[in-house]
């Protein structure tokens, strides 16, 4: 089979900064044959000055489409390992992972590995190698030409975060295989403060069971686990601070130190360092207390007050071809 080549889409929204690093492992990329389609969201910070300096990079129509955030960097051998990849075992659709660099700070370091162990909902999002179940996300995700003719690009909606989620999903419905390539790495910087991302996690638990709502065959048992966590969590603060019941209060305050502990050590491992291990724990926790607020919120709204305001989400998002 030929090498395989790739358009790179990168939608950019106020990050000229983020971008410059994208676009310097991008230069640096042992495989040649790729172009990069740089879209800028409403941004008020614009990146053209920046992309302007990268004039090695070509331009030209190809037939496969990567897709990656802009606050990823690439690894110098990330798209020779795609073109690999996709020679020896094609597929039109494929997602890969994500994991932090050296050079982030500790927090970023934190975040992400909030977001990809399997202590939190990185068990949920992960290692799904079944290749009829396994929904990319847009952060590190290629379709080919085919599927983007199809289909029609990413949806038009007003759900966010989710579009990628509901990109994937139709992908699945209309006959296309997917697959995670667990080899084809980015470093993803994720959210810079604390705030951001309990923001962010909050609104992807939410999108989550409007998600689920729309198309119900993608429902998992497992997306409520972090709900459940946070009545757990409710029930031990409550139990060990005001003694009711006390008998109970050893077993909140064991299983939460083991939690933590479990935590610290497998972060502090991963990273090499004890101080991201510690951000770690208290990340892990906003990370898992958010979704869960998140997904329980739009279960109180869509499914006990009936509340209809999501159905503008079930509207089509693809014109149908005839």
């Amino acid at each position: 089979m030929k090498d395989i080549k790739f358009s790179i889409i990168i939608p950019v929204y106020n990050r000229p900064d983020e971008i410059k690093e994208l676009f310097d492992s991008l230069e640096k990329q042992t495989f040649k044959d790729f172009e990069v389609v740089v879209v800028e969201d409403g941004s008020k910070i614009k990146s053209e000055e920046i992309i302007k300096k990268y004039k090695n990079l070509n331009v030209k129509y190809f037939n496969y489409f990567l897709f990656f955030d802009s606050d990823c960097i690439l690894q110098k051998d990330t798209l020779f390992t795609i073109n690999k990849e996709l020679k020896r075992d094609f597929v039109d659709c494929f997602g890969g992972a994500d994991k932090s660099h050296k050079s982030f700070n500790f927090l970023q370091k934190a975040i992400s590995y909030s977001m990809t162990s399997i202590f939190t909902t990185g068990g949920i999002r992960g290692n799904k190698k079944h290749i009829s179940k396994f929904y990319p996300r847009s952060f590190n995700m290629g379709i080919s030409k085919k599927v983007f003719e199809k289909i029609g690009g990413f949806p038009v909606t007003r759900m966010h975060p989710g579009e990628d989620m509901v990109f994937s999903i139709e992908i699945i419905k209309q006959g296309f295989k997917t697959k995670l390539l667990d080899n084809v790495t980015v470093y993803h910087k994720r959210r810079t403060s604390l705030e951001q991302f309990q923001k962010q996690v909050f609104k992807f638990g939410k999108t989550r069971y409007v998600i689920s709502l729309i198309y119900p065959e993608t429902f998992k048992i497992f997306y409520v686990f972090p709900t459940l966590f946070v009545v757990f969590f409710l029930f031990a603060i409550k139990y060990m601070s005001f003694s009711i019941y006390p008998i109970l209060t050893p077993f909140f305050a064991y299983t939460l130190s083991i939690y933590n502990l479990l935590i610290f050590i497998d972060s502090t491992i991963k990273n090499k360092n004890p101080i991201v291990g510690l951000i770690s724990v208290w990340s892990s926790y906003i990370q898992l207390i958010s979704y869960g607020l998140g997904f329980f919120i739009s279960y109180f709204k869509y499914s006990i007050l009936r509340m209809d305001e999501y159905k503008v989400f079930s509207e089509p998002f693809y014109k149908k071809k005839k």
